[in-house]
């Protein structure tokens, strides 16, 4: 039986706004794959920062047991790259291709790769997208792996288009609903369209090259939208992904899927749908027998993690379907209770609430949350004592997970960086501040 050509296609800080998710955000290419294939609804990444969250799916692991600590771009790197997806596929008889974006390596030609096929200087869809087309209406016979990464959705945001009303849109839920937040979402909006452009102009090549049948596509996203309260943190604002896959019997047009689903469990789903044997290191489940209808659930609990984005924030989190419990390790380390600002990407929301404050906010060091009557996360109930058996059974999830997986931050102290790292500190207000800005020596 010859395999399927698999592509991979993931966008930059969307989260779940996009149109198929419900959201007031056109993006009808992505509504066709998700009416042609299987919408999952409770799919989560395994930390909410770039370089950590591709890792963890492409490798199948958590970010700190693949090494990838933080953003490549600062310094951070994986352990083992042949532990990426692309070396299993390509063991057994996939041609591999990289068109855009990848965020796991400086280089991109060290990836391992096959076929680089889009331009190294712009990640954008207006030239990725072209390339990636090239490439499939001269398509290889033998079953190919494509991995199209888009920049869009990240910031910086593009003027505000002509069929975006900022007075139409609500902004990401977490925030407050104001002038300025609704501009800013107006303006991800725009980004939107052109990431679903680039989308269509993938399924619609695939269509004309008559090649769709063959064809696995997967869409999905880093992280949650580069919002405040969003992308960098660990409620479901942060976790909370999009994840679509369209392909064959198993991924059948039409189903929506409940379950939880952690990034990590896409590498062993794709061996087991390809009768693959699944590399030793992974750390996730095939999700296949919930699409076979042979249990509602694959996990019990979903992990996720932070350690290094712009400056050093390290918490990790533990979720069921009906509890959040998140852990910050920061005033652990250092005097800082508050938010680490320089996470946050600069923007006319991240404005509003700073001239409101923001900075003098302080976080706990637990939080839990009953997802079923706050789904927001907003009311932490981690001192409630009617809760007190409910915390301690998610701090003994979270401290089995850290120990099975050997997360450094249990050696209780700073976790290491590379000698290249650069950082900002932890008190900086922006991650472009210059002046914030270390290099790590060890």
């Amino acid at each position: 039986m010859t395999h399927p050509n698999i592509i991979y296609i993931h966008s930059h800080d969307t989260g779940r706004y996009i149109q198929p998710y419900g959201h007031a955000i056109p993006t009808p290419n992505l509504q066709r794959l998700a009416d042609q294939g299987v919408i999952f609804r409770q799919a989560f990444c395994a930390a909410p920062t770039c370089s950590p969250s591709r890792a963890a799916l492409l490798t199948g692991q958590s970010p700190h047991s693949a090494g990838m600590m933080g953003l490549v771009n600062r310094g951070f790197g994986l352990n083992d790259y042949s532990q990426h997806l692309l070396h299993t596929l390509h063991a057994h008889g996939y041609h591999t291709v990289l068109a855009g974006l990848q965020h796991l390596h400086h280089d991109r030609t060290q990836l391992g790769f096959d076929q680089i096929v889009a331009p190294e200087k712009s990640t954008l869809v207006d030239d990725v997208a072209p390339a990636a087309v090239s490439f499939i209406q001269n398509a290889p016979k033998q079953p190919f792996f494509m991995d199209i990464g888009f920049f869009e959705t990240h910031r910086n945001f593009p003027d505000i288009g002509p069929n975006d009303d900022p007075n139409s849109l609500r902004p990401p839920a977490p925030l407050p609903d104001t002038p300025e937040t609704r501009a800013d979402m107006a303006a991800y909006c725009t980004m939107a369209r052109k990431l679903d452009d680039g989308v269509g102009m993938v399924l619609d090549a695939l269509d004309q090259a008559e090649i769709a049948d063959q064809t696995i596509v997967i869409f999905t996203t880093d992280h949650g939208v580069a919002f405040p309260l969003c992308k960098g943190n660990l409620t479901d604002h942060g976790m909370g992904v999009s994840l679509i896959i369209r392909g064959g019997e198993a991924f059948p047009a039409g189903r929506s899927i409940d379950a939880m689903i952690s990034q990590i469990d896409l590498f062993p789903t794709l061996c087991d749908h390809l009768g693959i044997a699944p590399p030793t290191w992974l750390q996730g489940k095939s999700f296949l027998p919930v699409l076979r209808g042979e249990t509602d659930e694959i996990n019990n609990e979903i992990f996720a993690e932070v350690s290094y984005h712009a400056a050093y924030e390290p918490q990790r989190a533990v979720r069921t379907k009906r509890y959040k419990y998140i852990r910050r390790y920061v005033a652990d380390h250092t005097s800082h209770v508050g938010p680490v600002l320089a996470n946050c990407d600069d923007s006319i929301s991240k404005d509003l609430l700073l001239a409101q404050g923001w900075r003098e906010r302080k976080i706990p060091a637990e939080q839990l949350y009953n997802l079923i009557f706050d789904p927001n996360e907003s009311h932490n109930l981690a001192a409630d004592p009617s809760m007190s058996n409910i915390i301690t059974d998610m701090r003994n999830r979270l401290q089995s997970w850290m120990e099975h997986t050997d997360d450094p931050i249990l050696a209780g102290t700073k976790i290491p960086t590379p000698p290249q790292a650069v950082l900002n500190e932890i008190d900086a207000t922006s991650p472009s501040e210059t002046a914030g800005l270390f290099h790590v020596t060890v």
